[in-house]
């Protein structure tokens, strides 16, 4: 639900308001819409875009330089009334024609039309064109049927840059006509959005499902599917667009992936790395694509993908400059690579141990940090859970990451013949690549810290793994700051270190010692449930942790644990 609404019936008017405030640099309000803040040069062809409001950056945001002149904003998803498109239109016309550009919906059609009539009848030549980019809403043999959606971006953007450009009012209709006949737009939802003032979403979809080709009201759609993976919904999205190019349409597109209001950036961002593919394996080169919030729909979860099949005139049009609230950009001239890629991974060279029991004991590390690896894996929910308690709940998927980061890095320096020291620090630099954050910071310098106790020509014994871990607790303890008692990793890794040199001092075997003090560490993990965090960003959430074990501890343990079940397999002596 909207959260943030004050007076339900003037929602719309107050953020119309709040938006022409902020963007007083750009825009100037007028009742009902507002107007570019430096208008364009007398004479040139008007563009006035509108409908209804609760679509923002849609479509006061596509006002200023290079886009529309003016911006006619209905109530929340409501056709502006005629006297509103009348009164803007007369305000912003420049003496060179006005086109009025909306979606293809029936109260915009009837408002808008009825305006054109009234400024024509005026001595105000005035065309229209509305949007029908929307393939789910009609078939191909009925697109002037079709709704406008997201295509309003690029279709108004090519228009307003052809009227900046000079264009006559003739040229530049017949431009927004090619732009919008060479436009497609095909949505998903992953849930309904709520009416200001209102508790109960317009409609819901399934958890777990995604419903395909609803419009930005959450008008009806096609089909309804199972959640799908990045990959499967990109060439969802690519293939019915696809399958509607239009004839002679060539091998230059734009795209424009768009949010529809709750669906955040990074997201878009992973689907985006999905979708380039498709397109260009597809043979399509891809000019100046956008990913954001472009056309909303409130707190709609889901997006569309668009696609323009571009000309030379349509293409200059696009890469024009333009300043707006939904975009801003210089000339785009020069060529983009698309073909570039960067690995995953940091690439690494590594030396080669020069003797058979050296490149075991490579091997020994690297299926310790297999283990660490699947263990963290299974665990990544519980301590997300545990972390949520007095953290912001990715400590399991950072331990996880930089685990399995870990394990390839030290099965690749095997693979090159390194020996156990060399094995260890490749995982630990991996480790703090992948896992980032605190933990990982710490995790990778202890580990970096505990791999150069090991020589590359001998497998690790007894004293190199006391004198490792003893390092590591050193190096975390000068980073961390952390004392045991602090509610942090330190609780579980101090008596690790304390209750491994005990054990050996007794005479125990390495595989006994570590594991009785893989206990001590499991106990004292536990035991934070009753501590009060005393650094870190856990310390501010204070009494609410209490009760719940840090989960810093909670994963070294575990970690103590799967080596001590390592240590016993391999019988270390």
């Amino acid at each position: 639900m909207t959260k943030i609404c004050g007076d339900a019936e003037n929602f719309a008017t107050s953020a119309l308001r709040g938006f022409a405030s902020l963007y007083r640099h750009i825009v100037q309000p007028v009742r009902g819409g507002v107007l570019r803040s430096r208008p364009g040069k007398q004479g040139k062809v008007t563009l006035v875009v509108g409908g209804g409001s609760g679509h923002f950056p849609a479509f006061n945001g596509y006002v200023g330089s290079g886009f529309a002149d003016a911006s006619v904003a209905g109530d929340v998803f409501a056709s502006p009334s005629t006297q509103a498109i009348l009164r803007i239109a007369r305000e912003a016309h420049l003496g060179g024609g006005v086109i009025l550009g909306y979606g293809n919906y029936a109260g915009d059609v009837l408002n808008f039309s009825i305006a054109a009539e009234r400024l024509r009848a005026e001595g105000i030549d005035t065309r229209m064109i509305a949007t029908t980019d929307d393939i789910a809403s009609a078939p191909a043999d009925e697109a002037s049927r079709r709704r406008g959606t997201a295509g309003d971006l690029p279709v108004f953007k090519i228009i307003g840059a052809a009227a900046e450009a000079g264009l006559t009012l003739d040229e530049v209709e017949a431009i927004g006509r090619r732009a919008n006949d060479r436009t497609r737009s095909f949505g998903v939802a992953f849930d309904g959005c709520t009416l200001p003032g209102e508790h109960e979403k317009l409609f819901h979809v399934p958890d777990q499902r995604v419903a395909l080709g609803l419009g930005v009201h959450g008008e009806q759609g096609i089909d309804e599917r199972d959640l799908m993976r990045p990959e499967e919904l990109a060439a969802t999205l690519c293939e019915r667009l696809l399958k509607e190019a239009p004839a002679n349409g060539g091998s230059r597109i734009t795209a424009l992936l768009n949010g529809l209001g709750c669906t955040k950036y990074e997201e878009l961002f992973v689907l985006w790395e999905a979708i380039i593919p498709c397109l260009e394996n597809a043979g399509y080169t891809v000019v100046a694509p956008l990913a954001g919030e472009y056309i909303t729909s409130l707190d709609m979860a889901g997006c569309s993908l668009t696609l323009t099949w571009l000309d030379e005139e349509l293409e200059r049009f696009w890469c024009a400059p333009v300043e707006t609230a939904a975009i801003t950009r210089g000339a785009m001239n020069a060529p983009v690579d698309h073909s570039l890629s960067v690995p995953d991974e940091a690439q690494a060279v590594y030396m080669k141990s020069l003797t058979e029991a050296g490149r075991q004991g490579g091997r020994c590390v690297a299926n310790v940090m297999v283990k660490l690896s699947e263990a963290l894996t299974k665990a990544e929910p519980e301590l997300g859970q545990i972390d949520a308690h007095a953290g912001d709940g990715d400590h399991g998927q950072g331990m996880a990451r930089g685990a399995a980061a870990a394990a390839r890095a030290a099965l690749a320096a095997v693979e090159a013949g390194a020996g156990p020291a060399s094995v260890l620090a490749a995982a630990a630099d991996a480790w703090a690549d992948r896992a980032g954050g605190t933990s990982g910071a710490l995790w990778g310098a202890g580990l970096f810290a505990f791999s150069t106790a090991f020589d590359d020509s001998a497998r690790p014994d007894a004293q190199g793994l006391l004198l490792g871990l003893t390092r590591a607790k050193d190096k975390i303890t000068a980073l961390g700051k952390a004392r045991p008692g602090d509610k942090t990793l330190m609780d579980a890794l101090s008596p690790l270190v304390a209750g491994f040199e005990s054990g050996l001092r007794r005479g125990d075997s390495v595989a006994k010692a570590w594991t009785n003090a893989a206990q001590d560490a499991t106990l004292a993990a536990e035991a934070t449930k009753d501590l009060l965090p005393r650094l870190g960003r856990a310390r501010t959430h204070g009494e609410r942790s209490k009760g719940h074990p840090d989960a810093g501890a909670i994963s070294m343990a575990l970690c103590a644990r799967v080596v001590g079940e390592q240590l016993s397999a391999l019988s270390v002596k």
